[in-house]
């Protein structure tokens, strides 16, 4: 240890800090952490073993940081929100373990008390993404180059988007659903669903995407029927709701089912309705 802005706790035996780091006193740093030239980090920040904060990475705020995350260079996380509205409220951002954040990704704290931004495990977001206040990212997401997140945003997961991109405020991007780069991304995205262009539109379902899930072993999963409720719903010449309403009086997968349950929300009161369907 040659940083002497620092005590850590006792857990923290093997941490690595660069001497021209700064580590607040209050911050709780576990195992194996590494944390590099030009650094800083918070007062209420913890960090979980294994977990590499790049140069010049900054780490402010109420930010709990799971075990054997990538922290690249200049990535910011737990800054205060790009959000008029914000008042001072000590906000979080809570997130798990194993994620790569590339260079210069910035991740925002929640707005209001009580609220918090959260990335769960296994995700990559390349160079330059932003994950703006209160957005809900779960496993295995991948977010290209460049892709803008407004507030309030929820990923499933599994998802993957393209680069060059801007997602609303308050869009829902399903399970496994893809998105191609440079999508404008103003309207909910099915789960398992491609979505492509600008202004975006539904192309069908991630059948390559699907397949490299290993959802195709998975005994109750049938995409046959996956891909006849989807030409039920967005096919129909029917609304959305009535087509909804008629596929789900018959007989579901789990597959299926997770697809009308998201546009069954998706369609209700103060929602934005999903991205609708390319006209060929």
């Amino acid at each position: 240890m040659e940083n002497k802005n620092i005590e850590l706790n006792k857990s923290s035996s093997g941490v690595k800090v660069h001497p021209n780091a700064f580590v607040d006193p209050g911050a709780e740093i576990h195992n194996g952490v590494i944390i590099s030239q030009g650094a800083i980090i918070g007062p209420n920040v913890i960090i979980g073993e294994g977990t590499e904060i790049g140069p010049n990475a900054v780490i402010s705020g109420r930010t709990q940081i799971g075990i054997n995350n990538k922290v690249f260079p200049n990535v910011f996380i737990g800054m205060d929100p790009q959000d008029l509205k914000y008042k001072g409220a000590s906000t979080e951002v809570i997130i798990g373990d194993n994620n790569t954040f590339r260079e210069c990704v910035t991740i925002n704290k929640a707005t209001d008390e009580g609220e918090r931004t959260t990335i769960g495990n296994n995700n990559l977001l390349m160079a330059y993404t932003h994950i703006g206040h209160n957005c809900e990212l779960g496993n295995g997401i991948v977010l290209s180059n460049g892709v803008q997140v407004a507030g309030h945003v929820k990923v499933e997961d599994k998802a993957v988007i393209g680069g060059c991109l801007g997602v609303h405020q308050f869009v829902h991007i399903g399970y496994l659903a893809m998105i191609g780069g440079m999508t404008r991304v103003d309207r909910d995205v099915p789960p398992f669903c491609l979505a492509e262009g600008h202004p975006g539109r539904l192309r069908g379902l991630n059948r390559i995407g699907i397949k490299r899930s290993g959802l195709m072993e998975n005994k109750n999963f049938d995409l046959k029927l996956l891909q006849s409720t989807w030409n039920l719903l967005f096919k129909s010449n029917d609304a959305i709701s009535n087509s909804l309403e008629k596929v789900m009086t018959g007989e579901l997968d789990i597959s299926s089912a997770k697809l009308c349950n998201f546009l069954k929300e998706s369609i209700s009161k103060e929602r934005r309705g999903p991205m609708p369907i390319v006209n060929l």
